[in-house]
């Protein structure tokens, strides 16, 4: 039974939960009528779990109460301060452009003044809100309406706090996307960027756009605009491709929320913060988690879009693809099958890995420097914390971010490190830096370069990029993801403990540092020390979790514990 694919969790707010209204009577292509019932469905609800948003629907009253995930908290206040600022931004800029709707009237009323605004003929419209459609179960707002001039209607647009493009090379290209000024409408094609792929975000502008469709105000155009993070252009989605999917996705969501369709757990990537994960609906049913383990279903070892198809081909638990015989589904398009029937043999047995190589092997130094940062949201890094011949050492802001501060931590934190090498290298040894799971490290070392150009002791985006892709940077969950199946997961806190390390703090993660961060800086009231001390602990466990698992993965003397003797091979579970 198909339950759904997940979604990174904390998605922003959406709009207002309006009153219900009666809606216009013309309906336009794509729109299903539907037998009232009194729920709703906002484009939040059309990517991620379909069982979580039955349980949300069927059973609110078991989640009353329940303090909200503190990372999914942080992210939806930074996403409120965000479209605050861009609303600043904007109508500072141009004021006799905008119609401003008084966001702490009720939300009817607010509908109400978003229509008449519309009506009016309003250019330029900020915090609109549509009105519920009882029929359809529509709900949403918008951050912008933009009339088109041109064409009649209005254009979504919405903001966001995460980043829609990503600076590229004026390079030769099969497409640019098409991007306007934040003052001007102007569409164009933009040789300096490309796209980031935001599903939710391209689900959302559809979503709107429907609602404006329903009452005769949808540009013809059909396009909509996000503001990313940057606040410094606005990307432009084409809509009409979009359409037929965004059509059928809505229709189970407000089929699952109405109760027409039934759903049951499947392990998906929101699990983690999920306040279902160990809460059931009611005494007599389980938690998914539960219910998970219960079932041995096959999302357990098989996450996600994996599991669905899977049950594709009537795979449902875990012992059914740990006997699957003959070749792979056609329609699998992920890691070698095999490695999947094995991952769920290893689960059955226990074994937390499973070697895919005879030999690990792990690059090695005489110099070696252990790196991992710790950063707040999008604002910047604060903490870029290292680890030589067993001596911790940080490099960190504890001005609150975003802070110029910042650049002085990430000059020193790169001018050791560089020193270090350079010694190194001038005394005949080899040197290698090492971090786990190199992204977050990476973009942070191309966006301080960028950030700070110019300032003393911060490199240039070439000097990064000659650092990153050299041999030296080794990153260890390439070296882990290679040559490891991971039946119970891929991150430093799952591996490094079956190497023997632990963590001092047992609630250390990445959600709860950025509480701790908080606190630590005093964002929130007069800042709180012991969090700082709190961080630094984290960030040196982590690095000294990647040097044990180096260690152990590859060890360079003998007589300790050792990868290659204690954990099976593929062959152990063929």
């Amino acid at each position: 039974m198909y339950s759904g694919s997940g979604d990174r969790d904390g998605r922003e707010d959406e709009g207002g939960h309006d009153e219900p209204r009666a809606a216009a009577a013309c309906e336009p292509a794509g729109y299903t009528a539907a037998a009232p019932s009194g729920a709703y469905v906002d484009a939040r609800a059309l990517i991620g779990c379909r069982h979580r948003l039955h349980l949300n629907s069927a059973h609110p009253e078991v989640l009353t109460g329940v303090t909200e995930d503190v990372g999914v908290m942080q992210r939806r206040e930074a996403a409120t301060a965000h479209r605050e600022r861009v609303r600043d931004l904007l109508i500072a800029a141009e004021p006799g452009r905008w119609t401003v709707i008084t966001p702490d009237r009720p939300a009817g009323a607010r509908a109400a003044d978003t229509m008449q605004a519309c009506a009016e003929g309003a250019e330029r419209i900020w915090g609109a809100l549509l009105p519920q459609e009882p029929e359809t179960g529509r709900r949403g707002g918008v951050e912008i309406l933009l009339r088109d001039d041109d064409r009649g209607g209005y254009i979504p647009i919405i903001v966001v706090n995460h980043k829609v493009t990503d600076p590229r090379q004026p390079d030769p290209a099969e497409h640019h996307p098409l991007t306007s000024s934040l003052l001007d409408w102007k569409p164009r094609p933009d040789r300096t960027v490309r796209v980031r792929t935001q599903p939710r975000d391209q689900q959302r502008l559809v979503h709107l756009y429907r609602m404006l469709q329903r009452h005769g105000l949808a540009s013809p155009a059909l396009v909509g605009g996000a503001i990313g993070f940057h606040a410094d252009r606005v990307l432009i989605h084409e809509l009409g491709p979009l359409l037929d999917d965004y059509d059928r996705r809505y229709a189970d969501r407000i089929a699952v929320v109405r109760g027409e369709l039934p759903t049951v757990p499947s392990k998906v990537p929101e699990c983690r913060q999920c306040p279902w994960w160990t809460r059931s609906e009611g005494p007599d049913t389980p938690s998914c988690e539960r219910w998970l383990v219960d079932h041995h279903d096959v999302s357990l070892v098989a996450a996600g879009s994996r599991a669905e198809v899977l049950r594709r081909h009537d795979v449902e638990t875990i012992e059914d693809l740990a006997n699957w015989t003959g070749d792979a589904p056609d329609d699998w398009q992920y890691e070698p099958f095999e490695e999947a029937v094995v991952t769920a043999r290893a689960w059955m047995s226990g074994a937390p890995l499973v070697r895919r190589v005879e030999r690990l092997w792990v690059r090695r130094a005489d110099v070696e420097v252990d790196v991992d940062l710790e950063s707040y949201q999008e604002y910047g890094a604060y903490l870029w914390g290292t680890l030589l011949d067993g001596v911790y050492r940080p490099f960190v802001s504890w001005d609150p971010l975003p802070t110029t501060d910042e650049a002085r931590s990430f000059a020193e934190f790169w001018t050791w490190l560089m020193d270090i090498r350079a010694e190194a290298v001038a005394a005949g040894k080899t040197f290698a830096a090492y971090c786990y799971s190199r992204t977050a490290e990476d973009k942070w070392l191309y966006e301080s370069a960028r950030r700070f150009a110019g300032l003393p002791g911060i490199p240039t985006e070439a000097q990064v990029r000659e650092f990153v892709d050299g041999a030296q940077w080794v990153d260890m969950f390439e070296a882990v993801s290679t040559q490891f199946i991971c039946p119970n997961g891929k991150g430093l806190k799952k591996i490094a403990p079956v190497a023997g390390f632990g963590w001092r703090d047992p609630e250390a993660g990445g959600e709860a540092s950025m509480s701790w961060y908080r606190q630590a800086v005093g964002y929130d009231g007069p800042p709180d020390l012991s969090q700082r001390t709190r961080l630094l602990e984290y960030n040196e466990d982590d690095v000294r979790a990647t040097k044990a698992l180096r260690d152990w993965m590859y060890p360079t003397e003998s007589g300790g514990r050792s990868a290659e003797a204690e954990v099976p091979a593929m062959a152990d579970f063929r």
